[in-house]
């Protein structure tokens, strides 16, 4: 909402009104001056926000080219909202895509379940500062077809950073082929100036910069980190959360408990090893708990440089499991 602010002040009859016409509801909140009988009434009045732009069509974006761009595959939570309002903060138009990415599925991992709250993920961008929402179809994407983008996906040459650190390219090798195919696929359509990525999935993070630096088509693209947010319990925001029982959750605040055990070790084994005994006192199933460098997030010998505590675990319980993922910079060792 836009907000319109009226004074109005108040001396016996004698009366000044500065405003505008009204539009929308209004508060009146009285202000008494302790010096003067002045009475001070302020009237706000909220303005309808203008609902974003809807593309479906590429070549619609033409006359959005070097914004700011935001990618997600919707279902978006207040993690999300604060990449758009960075984005916005830019000064540049802004353009958030919403598009489920086959070609980052595994076989075994769900696709056709992926949540599509595609009216809400709208209202909720647009208030967020997003001028306009791309709907790409998966043809104008990937006009080879499915089949034929996955393998591609699959073939793709891909950064160091996504291959050789043993995290998520360990457990899910399929991964990083499809993100960079698909956020290729879109900045080479949106054409922006900058584009801002989540800093909760580090790794992709870190991919989405090496490959944006070493191809020429995106030259004079800004890679911009967005900084995670945080439930009131410290977990990491994710739309995964909402599927976290009540009864255990305080067990996956164990991801946020272990990367403060990391802070204060004094060696990147420490480290590990306080994460790791976090961990399995919360009962959460480790999947990796590292100290690594900031960027090529291969392992470090000390703290003397920048590096991430990185997490990925599950939290399993009677009926289901959720994987979660939390990274934190560890403090460099004076």
């Amino acid at each position: 909402m836009a907000l319109r602010i009226s004074l109005i002040l108040a001396r016996g009859r004698q009366h000044l009104h500065q405003s505008g016409p009204e539009i929308g509801d209004t508060a009146r909140s009285p202000v008494e001056s302790l010096e003067s009988p002045i009475q001070a009434v302020l009237t706000v009045h909220f303005l309808p926000m203008t609902a974003p732009r809807i593309i479906q069509n590429p070549a619609e974006l033409d006359a959005l080219a070097g914004g700011c761009f935001v990618p997600t595959m919707g279902a978006l939570h207040e993690g999300h909202l604060s990449l758009i309002r960075a984005a916005a903060r830019s000064g540049s138009q802004v353009i958030t895509s919403i598009f489920v990415n086959p070609t980052q599925f595994a076989p075994n991992e769900d696709f056709d379940a992926y949540p599509r709250p595609v009216d809400r993920d709208i209202k909720l961008a647009g208030e967020a500062g997003s001028d306009a929402v791309y709907l790409p179809s998966e043809s104008s994407l990937y006009p080879e077809g499915r089949e034929a983008s996955i393998d591609l996906a699959a073939s793709l040459p891909i950064p160091e950073v996504a291959k050789r650190p043993q995290l998520e390219d360990a457990g899910r090798p399929h991964f990083f082929g499809g993100v960079c195919l698909v956020v290729a696929r879109l900045l080479e359509q949106v054409r922006p100036s900058a584009a801002v990525f989540g800093e909760k999935d580090w790794q992709q993070l870190q991919v989405i910069r090496a490959m944006v630096a070493s191809d020429a088509r995106f030259q004079g693209i800004e890679v911009i980190p967005g900084p995670i947010v945080r439930e009131r319990d410290g977990l990491a925001m994710s739309s995964r959360n909402a599927s976290i029982p009540s009864t255990h959750r305080e067990r996956a605040r164990g991801l946020a408990d272990a990367l403060d055990a990391a802070e204060s070790a004094k060696t990147p084994a420490d480290a590990e090893s306080a994460m790791r005994t976090t961990l399995e006192a919360h009962q959460l199933a480790m999947e990796y708990a590292v100290i690594r460098d900031s960027e090529t997030l291969m392992p470090v010998a000390d703290l003397s440089r920048p590096t991430r505590a990185i997490i990925a675990a599950s939290l399993d319980f009677d009926g289901g499991s959720v994987r979660l993922l939390d990274n934190r910079a560890i403090p460099i060792a004076r």
